[in-house]
């Protein structure tokens, strides 16, 4: 799985956020993203709320970028309290078929953002 992510970062569609505090990596998350939508995959924290300031940082970026979602995949209270909504099944595969076209060429991102810029 490992080896899978590098090479999808390599092309350009797997991305980071990370969240650093006194030089330390403390939290971030990891996803996918395909034409205008992102899918995540899996959030840490070392430190309480660098997840969430991960999650934050990340939307404002795809907000500014017209991505039409982000897709956690798996309800929590966690993801609740950060705005995260449920919808039919039905409404997500529209919603994929808006927002999902192959760009066949991804970039990498490279985005450094101090968090007091986020506020």
């Amino acid at each position: 799985m490992q080896d899978a992510y590098i090479a999808l970062h390599r092309l350009g569609f797997a991305h980071s956020v990370e969240t650093w505090q006194a030089g330390e990596l403390v939290g971030g998350l990891y996803g996918v993203s395909i034409g205008k939508a992102f899918f995540g995959e899996s959030m840490f924290s070392r430190v309480s709320d660098a997840s969430k300031t991960a999650l934050v940082g990340l939307a404002k970026v795809l907000t500014h970028s017209g991505y039409h979602f982000i897709d956690c995949q798996i309800r929590s209270a966690h993801l609740d309290s950060l705005g995260a909504q449920s919808i039919s099944r039905a409404h997500f595969a529209q919603a994929l078929k808006d927002a999902v076209v192959i760009d066949e060429n991804p970039r990498l991102w490279d985005l450094t953002v101090d968090a007091r810029e986020l506020a």
